[in-house]
């Protein structure tokens, strides 16, 4: 979806996808610690599932957590962990350990 801007919003503790109009229609929760950012949960309005939210989400927080370099994602969130399986060039950002 090309009308689809995705922030990170500190404040809430989660990735935002908002569309044009500012309507919410996604986000990923996440909780930072000093060496991670831990995914919890990711949830996409019904009336946007299928349409690449969750995707956009998902590239533009990880690629936030790449280009940061001071922590390794912690996927606890089913949807980021099936995101970076698909995606490899993720894999990279991954923290050691079986939650990973």
């Amino acid at each position: 979806m090309s009308d689809v801007t995705v922030i990170d919003n500190p404040e809430l503790s989660r990735f935002e996808a908002r569309l044009a109009d500012g309507t919410l229609a996604g986000i990923a929760e996440y909780q930072r610690t000093d060496d991670a950012i831990v995914f919890t949960h990711t949830q996409i309005e019904p009336a946007y599932e299928g349409q690449g939210i969750g995707s956009a989400i998902a590239r533009f927080a990880l690629d936030c957590v790449r280009d940061d370099g001071t922590r390794q994602v912690v996927a606890e969130c089913s949807f980021i962990r099936a995101w970076m399986e698909r995606h490899p060039e993720y894999l990279g950002v991954t923290a050691p350990g079986p939650r990973a």
